[in-house]
């Protein structure tokens, strides 16, 4: 799988020039989004952990969210009250090195874009709560990712898994808002939802998966979505994979587990390329 990986490198090299920069396009815009969504969620990831650990009174805390400033990664808490105080503070370097972490547990107001954050993030809740379109899993919670970026303002809404050793593809949710964070609409970004098992629960060395899959419906991405790269990002670490592959009707998306490339690649250069592995 890693040999056809970096062969599909060299291959992209002959598309042509208008296909070629589509899909630079199309691959950089959702790889950026895709690597913010990640800090936002490994922030949250190791921040519930110390905060939890280091704050006792459980009933007055009434959320959280995440969020990049430069080169620190934030994960706050926030209060119950009607206007909530931010209560908790925890800062990460680009490590995310819980060793390296800064816990704050003084009470502050938000900052300009906390609030902002906060707003996005309560008028998200709004709209999930009155729309059908959000469904619900045994198992499995949503995680509420409050993104500003170049003048947009959006909430992604990811399904987690409750049990250990599961991770879950799909299921999520793009909610977009105006300038002023009043809501717009709500997008689907995958038909339906993958549970996938990466822990070897028998033992069985030839039970392991050493690469991830699924296939786009047209009416969805024609590439890897940002939450796909989110989530192969969070759990590569504790997977076998080598990588993670998407398929759409036009495109081949692949991750490199061990690397964090990213490629993607038109199905005819895709399938011109298995034609030549199979030769060989």
């Amino acid at each position: 799988m890693k040999k056809l990986f970096y062969a599909s490198i060299l291959l992209i090299t002959s598309i042509t020039t208008f296909s070629q920069s589509k899909i630079d396009k199309l691959r950089d815009a959702t790889l950026m989004e895709g690597k913010k969504l990640y800090e936002s969620e490994m922030a949250s990831w190791y921040g519930t952990d110390i905060f939890m650990e280091n704050y006792p009174i459980r009933e007055s805390v009434g959320g959280y969210f995440s969020y990049s400033d430069k080169e620190v990664a934030r994960c706050i808490f926030f209060s119950k009250d009607e206007k909530p105080k931010v209560i908790g503070t925890i800062s990460f370097d680009k490590t995310f090195a819980v060793k390296n972490a800064n816990l704050d547990l003084v009470e502050r107001d938000f900052t300009s874009l906390e609030q902002d954050l906060y707003t996005l993030r309560k008028n998200a809740l709004v709209a999930i709560n009155s729309d059908t379109i959000f469904k619900y899993y045994p198992d499995t919670n949503f995680n509420l990712v409050p993104l500003i970026s170049n003048g947009e303002k959006k909430v992604y809404v990811l399904t987690g898994s409750t049990k250990n050793g599961v991770v879950i593809f799909g299921n999520d949710y793009l909610l977009t808002f105006d300038k002023k964070g009043t809501f717009k609409k709500t997008t689907k970004l995958h038909a339906g939802m993958i549970r996938l098992e990466y822990e070897n629960f028998n033992g069985d060395a030839n039970s392991k998966t050493t690469a991830a899959m699924h296939t786009h419906l047209p009416e969805y991405s024609e590439i890897m979505t940002a939450t796909d790269i989110c989530t192969t990002m969070l759990y590569e670490k504790f997977t076998d994979w080598e990588s993670n592959i998407v398929i759409s009707k036009k495109y081949v998306s692949l991750w490199d587990c061990k690397s964090d490339q990213f490629v993607v690649m038109t199905m005819e250069a895709w399938e011109k390329m298995s034609s030549n592995q199979s030769e060989e």
